[in-house]
């Protein structure tokens, strides 16, 4: 599996050393590893719930066999952006 490429052999004990200090257990480091980017924030109305979709994310990961591992990510809003010269950049983005 890719995230094997991360997580195993001789050249990767620092690699799972931080997954550990990260709370990852052994049994959850041997199935696959499966990214989650979140940008849930409190300023994009669009975005304030993505917290509680990632959760059940999660869950439907680790019923798959898979091990979830979430990341922030930025949220754009159009919204926010319109009106000053930050609009020129929201869909470049």
């Amino acid at each position: 599996m890719r995230s094997d490429l991360m997580k195993k052999g001789c050249q990767r004990a620092p690699h799972r050393s931080l997954f550990k200090a990260m709370g990852y257990t052994d049994e959850e480091l041997k199935r696959p590893i499966v990214g989650i980017a979140n940008s849930a924030n409190k300023v994009i109305p669009g975005h304030v719930h993505l917290n509680e979709v990632v959760e059940e994310i999660k869950s439907g990961i680790r019923l798959a066999g898979g091990t979830p591992m979430e990341f922030s990510t930025i949220g754009i809003c159009d919204g926010i952006a319109m009106g000053h010269k930050g609009m020129k950049y929201s869909l470049a983005s």
